[in-house]
């Protein structure tokens, strides 16, 4: 049967209210996105071990499904008038036939290239190149496509610099992309970490799709205490700012250490806080994103 897609434009404030309102007036599904996904502005909404998550981001599109005989500007007004909104927000509607919504997602994933031997393909698509590294992985509820450009710097690093039969700790794991890339390019154990218990779930998932062993995924804590051959964080700066001494202790001497999520212009002060415990290369920088690695002394 055919539907009708709503989106719409709202701040913090409102968006969970205005989704949960859409729901109640009936709405089949709401979901909330981040308006500056892909952006400088995107913004990681889950906090560190310890701390509250700070909530929906600060820019949301909020998007519901609807059968195709509802009036959805109607129901949008009685939505806004009910969480006291007294302007309708900015919105579209869309109408999408049988089917169409699931098309219109899977058209957005198309297989990464990430090197010329790695490559990133979702389920419904065969793989370009059935003789390369190619990592099984749908967009879902955790970050890390390899779609993005720090992600995809990430891969790129452990495609040129691992060696074999190291031990690896991805910290704020998401889909566990980086964990299972590693397994697959010749690291002998991964470990990987998220505050998202979502994240854990879908990375152990993930796993499971690409028949990779030796990788387990925990939150921050139940994962074991050690130290590892190399530690990639790919996460946002702030974190990586309060996180470099557990960061740095999680790395044994002589240990490599792969740092992203971080805008091109803050990529001095990151460095200058992990030289305290690094010998820092040189940076690599894609589409205003760095990525940073050192040795440990």
């Amino acid at each position: 049967m055919p539907w009708l897609s709503l989106v719409v434009t709202s701040d913090a404030e409102h968006a969970e209210a205005l989704s949960e309102a859409l729901l109640e007036l009936g709405a089949l599904s709401a979901d909330l996105l981040d308006a500056d996904a892909d952006t400088p502005d995107e913004q990681a909404i889950f906090g560190e071990p310890g701390e509250p998550p700070p909530g929906v981001w600060q820019h949301n599109r909020v998007s519901a499904l609807f059968e195709r005989d509802r009036d959805v500007d109607s129901i949008l007004r009685d939505a806004c008038k009910a969480i006291g909104l007294d302007n309708i927000p900015e919105h579209h509607i869309e109408s999408l036939d049988d089917n169409d919504w699931v098309r219109l997602t899977q058209s957005q994933f198309e297989p990464i290239q990430i090197s010329s031997r790695l490559w990133i393909v979702p389920t419904w698509h065969t793989a370009s190149d059935p003789n390369a590294i190619n990592i099984v992985l749908d967009p879902g509820l955790a970050f890390g496509t390899g779609s993005h450009p720090t992600t995809r710097l990430c891969l790129r690093w452990l495609d040129q610099n691992l060696q074999g039969g190291e031990t690896v700790l991805d910290y704020g794991c998401g889909s566990g992309i980086l964990a299972i890339a590693a397994m697959k390019l010749g690291a002998a154990q991964a470990t990987g970490v998220d505050v998202d218990f979502q994240a854990v779930v879908a990375s152990r998932g993930n796993a499971i799709a690409n028949q990779v062993r030796n990788v387990e995924f925990y939150l921050p804590d139940e994962a074991p205490q050690s130290s590892y051959d190399l530690v990639i964080a790919n996460i946002l700066t702030n974190p990586l700012r309060l996180l470099a001494p557990l960061l740095a202790n999680a790395t044994r001497p002589g240990g490599r250490i792969v740092l992203s999520g971080i805008l091109e212009d803050q990529a001095k002060d990151v460095m200058n806080i992990y030289q305290q415990w690094f010998d820092m290369d040189i940076p690599i920088f894609e589409d205003g994103w760095s990525c940073l690695s050192g040795r440990k002394r």
